[in-house]
């Protein structure tokens, strides 16, 4: 399910959005060479007509996907239709959207459980006498000091 807030904020700047159709790469035949296919979703974040916390939220949250200049690029060529790409570049912007306006759990720190100390403890303490077999036997008689 899509947040109603992400649908608003498509709605308001699907206007600022541009599509671009280029040569697709892939299966398609002697098509491919002959239809553009590939659609490209361009849409200047920076100069966007949205609130400005709105804004500074996709700015951070999307920065490795937006270039130098501001600008989110979405590319598509999964199918051989310019219309089913158009859509799933809409698609894709909108779970992007979605996830960079989603809201991340606080982590509730928690403690190990009795059981769990016990099993590391009686790990250490293995692991420690598996050690002491593999000394020699003169650090043996040191480390027992009588």
């Amino acid at each position: 399910m899509v947040p109603t807030n992400v649908l608003r904020i498509i709605d308001q700047i699907k206007p600022e959005l541009t599509f671009s159709a280029s040569r697709s790469s892939g299966p398609g035949g002697q098509n491919v060479n002959k239809v553009n296919s590939r659609i490209t979703l361009s849409w200047k974040v920076s100069e966007s007509a949205l609130e400005p916390a709105l804004k500074e939220t996709i700015l951070r949250k999307l920065h490795s996907r937006i270039t130098a200049d501001g600008e989110l690029q979405i590319t598509v060529q999964e199918s051989r239709s310019q219309l089913q790409n158009k859509e799933a570049t809409l698609q894709k912007l909108q779970e992007l959207l979605t996830k960079a306006f989603a809201q991340r759990k606080v982590r509730k720190a928690t403690k190990p459980g009795a059981a769990a100390k016990q099993a590391r403890l009686k790990s250490k303490k293995q692991h420690s006498e598996k050690k002491k077999w593999r000394q020699k036997q003169s650090k043996k008689l040191l480390a027992c000091s009588w």
